[in-house]
C-alpha cells in the first residue's frame, strides 16, 4: 500500500462515517479513483432510499460510470471501507476496475451485524435447494431472445 492508497481509503472510511451519521444507512463508504482523481463516490443508502441495492460500492460505481460515460471502470481503483459483499463484488466484476483496496473485513462487518455468510453458503447450492427456491420456466422462449442478440448487428458487447 502506498500513500495514495492510504489517502483514498481514508476518504472511503470518512464517507462511511458521514453517511452513517446522516442516517443514510450502514457504515460503508467507497471512492473510485482514476489518474489520481476521485471520479465516483458513495456511501450506503439502503435505509434512506428503501433500496436494498444501494450499497456504497454500487452507488459509487453508478456515479463513476455516469461521470466517465462508460459502463467499465478500466484504469480505476475502487477503494471501499469494507470488503465487498457478494452483490457488490458481482457489480465490481461487471464494472472491471483495475484494483480493489478495502479496509475492514467481512468478519468485521459480521461482528457489527452485517453478516453475508448466508449468501456465501447459498451460492454453491443447486437453485432448487436455496432459501428462496428458484424454478425455471419458459426457457425456450427466453433462449430465442438470446439467439436474436447473437445475430444482432452493431451491438455493444460487455
Amino acid at each position: 500500500m502506498n500513500e495514495q492508497d492510504e489517502k483514498f481509503l481514508r476518504e472511503a472510511i470518512a464517507r462511511s462515517r458521514e453517511g452513517m451519521e446522516r442516517g443514510d444507512g450502514g457504515p460503508f463508504g467507497c471512492v473510485i479513483v482514476k489518474d489520481g482523481q476521485v471520479v465516483g463516490s458513495g456511501n450506503n443508502r439502503v435505509t434512506s432510499t428503501n433500496d436494498p441495492t444501494a450499497h456504497a460500492e454500487v452507488v459509487a460505481i453508478r456515479d463513476a460510470c455516469a461521470k466517465l460515460g462508460s459502463f467499465q471502470l478500466a484504469g480505476c481503483t475502487l477503494y471501499t471501507s469494507c470488503e465487498p459483499c457478494p452483490m457488490c463484488l458481482g457489480a465490481i466484476y461487471w464494472a472491471r476496475p483495475d484494483r480493489i483496496v478495502y479496509a475492514a473485513t467481512r468478519a468485521d462487518a459480521a461482528d457489527a451485524g452485517f453478516d453475508d455468510q448466508l449468501i456465501y453458503d447459498e451460492l454453491p447450492l443447486p437453485p432448487h435447494q436455496r432459501r428462496f427456491p428458484m424454478e425455471q420456466l419458459l426457457g425456450a422462449e427466453a433462449k430465442q431472445v438470446f439467439g436474436a442478440w447473437k445475430a444482432m448487428e452493431g451491438k455493444t458487447r460487455y
